[in-house]
């Protein structure tokens, strides 16, 4: 999985590619504890993400609790795949997605 992160004043947009699993979670996890700080809005760009794991939900519902406390998360470009995946597990409840 690739991150591109881009800091546009308070909002940051990161664009996920590959696959968000087990083995791709923690990366991701540690770069927004460095990069949340500050952050009023986070846009998560799904447009290249191929598959989501329930390791990368846990980093999801994480980031959405950081960013409830200092703004809003969005995620955008989610496939139909993956919009599958946060409507059986609930997620697309508790996520804002466009």
């Amino acid at each position: 999985m690739t991150i591109e992160k881009r800091l546009d004043g308070k909002t940051l947009n990161i664009l996920l590619t590959g696959r968000l699993d087990t083995t791709t979670a923690p990366q991701l996890e540690a770069d927004l504890k460095q990069v949340l700080d500050g952050v009023e809005k986070l846009v998560m760009d799904f447009e290249k993400l191929e598959y989501l794991s329930s390791a990368g939900l846990r980093v999801l519902l994480s980031a959405q609790k950081t960013m409830n406390k200092q703004g809003s998360m969005v995620i955008c470009h989610v496939n139909e795949t993956i919009l599958e995946i946060f409507e059986v597990t609930g997620f697309a409840e508790i996520l804002t997605i466009e």
